[in-house]
């Protein structure tokens, strides 16, 4: 009773931002990137807590108790490198021409900077987004399910039903600013979920002759081969690539917010990887002093397992929340991002009134949501694979000519159209009929190279950028270095 009374409370907080978010959501463009008012620290904690989701309380630990610190210590190094070079070297010039372009959303930036008149950047891009993400959005909605399979014995159906209309209901209320004040809320509840797991579990093991290595004797290798030790570190691509991770960029206060934000970021990253990985390690020796519950089926539940073994029903419930937190930062800022694609990105649509498109969009989060419930549904993989597909699919897609439209002038429409085609096939390629046997081989990482090699080849070969666009380049340079 005290957990359903303490997830009831919890709810009702971010019902209740939805609500006050839409009080101040006039237009569409507020709907989808909050009129580009939000600051540095908010922009920065809903960035991290919109790319973690389930992954970081539910998949990381999962795979580190499974397999030790090999997966763990590579992921971590390439995710937490990626995501400051995102912030350090698009961020800025990406908010910069995101404005000065009047574009608001990642296809919407593509179409004007590369001077696209006839929307097929949009359509493709558009396509890329619709595909990857409802993807992306069912992984989420599984680590809803084992939530609450795990908590109140419900069963997948059930708890997919309760996921979905969660994130639903304040996403469709609030838009953007209802999306990043929750991600605010709920990044800061999954950072202190984790160390007070992480404390609690050292603690519980702490002098009890438990030996790790001899429970796993993997649990502290992290030395591996060269391609699985370069592929893991390539999950670090992603992050140029990902719309719901941009979408931060464009939507902060300005380009003066980035400096700080890229620093709240990076901290927040750094402690929620370290110790995510710690609490896999610190679980294989708690389940050889107490057997928890569940980790012998999925060991994608040792958090869960952990909270519900250690912490009193009055605290384990908040700590639980923080799992349902970490789903749903991610989930809501995948379906508005998926909702502003149909209006902003769709040409027959994007030409109605405001408040149509408005209204669009709040129905698209609905019916994409929909959508993703039934993959998830019907999707047997575990929720690192699911999120490794789509992340994968973003980065070699979108990733090269994210980086290139804001640090090549020369890059053009034809370059760019080629590299996220080239990315996304390579990567659908890969992930379904390439693998290497005794390696992991992340298909982000021939899509990327790949992907980037074949933007800058054919923009040499077709037409360069107009006077205009160049301008609009250095206008973003001189910004950032201001």
């Amino acid at each position: 009773m005290l957990i359903f009374i303490q997830f009831g409370l919890y709810l009702a907080l971010m019902l209740g931002i939805g609500w006050y978010s839409m009080k101040k959501t006039a237009t569409n463009a507020d709907f989808i990137i909050g009129g580009r008012k939000l600051g540095p620290v908010p922009s920065a904690i809903s960035a991290g807590a919109s790319d973690m989701s389930s992954w970081l309380l539910l998949g990381l630990p999962g795979a580190v108790f499974a397999s030790g610190l090999v997966e763990g210590v590579w992921i971590s190094l390439g995710l937490a490198l990626g995501a400051y070079v995102n912030w350090l070297i698009v961020a800025g010039k990406l908010r910069y021409m995101t404005e000065s372009l009047d574009a608001v959303t990642l296809p919407s930036y593509f179409a004007k900077r590369f001077e696209d008149n006839t929307h097929i950047l949009k359509v493709i891009s558009t396509l890329i987004i619709l595909l990857f993400f409802t993807l992306y959005v069912a992984s989420g909605l599984k680590g809803g399910t084992l939530l609450f399979a795990h908590t109140f014995g419900a069963s997948e159906k059930a708890g997919l039903i309760i996921t979905t209309l969660v994130v639903v209901s304040y996403t469709f209320l609030g838009g953007y600013l209802a999306v990043c004040w929750t991600d605010l809320i709920q990044g800061l509840l999954m950072l202190a979920a984790l160390i007070f797991c992480a404390l609690f579990g050292f603690f519980a093991i702490a002098g009890s002759g438990v030996d790790i290595s001899a429970i796993n004797p993997d649990a502290f290798h992290f030395s591996t081969g060269w391609i699985t030790a370069v592929s893991l570190m390539a999950w670090g691509f992603g992050y140029f690539g990902q719309p719901h991770i941009l979408a931060r960029f464009i939507g902060i206060k300005d380009v003066k917010s980035v400096k700080p934000a890229r620093r709240v970021a990076t901290v927040w990253m750094i402690l929620c990887l370290i110790l995510a990985t710690l609490i896999g390690i610190i679980g294989i020796g708690l389940n050889g002093v107490m057997p928890l519950a569940g980790v012998a089926e999925n060991s994608e539940s040792i958090f869960l397992a952990m909270t519900s073994a250690l912490f009193h029903p009055i605290f384990g419930g908040f700590v639980l929340a923080a799992v349902l937190a970490a789903v749903m930062s991610t989930a809501d800022s995948q379906l508005l991002v998926l909702s502003s694609s149909l209006t902003e990105d769709i040409p027959f649509i994007a030409k109605l009134d405001d408040k149509k498109k408005e209204l669009i969009s709040r129905l698209g989060i609905v019916g994409f949501a929909l959508l993703a419930f039934f993959m998830a549904f019907k999707d047997g993989s575990n929720i690192l694979n699911m999120v490794g597909y789509a992340w994968g699919g973003f980065g070699a897609a979108f990733g090269p000519v994210v980086i290139l439209s804001v640090l090549w002038k020369k890059t053009t429409k034809w370059g760019a159209l080629a590299g996220m085609i080239v990315g996304a096939v390579v990567v659908v390629i890969v992930k379904n009929f390439i693998s290497i046997e005794g390696e992991y081989f992340y298909e982000l990482l021939p899509g990327f190279i790949i992907a980037f090699f074949t933007v800058v080849i054919v923009s040499l070969f077709t037409e360069a950028p107009s006077e205009e666009t160049l301008k609009h380049l250095d206008e973003a340079d001189a910004a950032v270095k201001a």
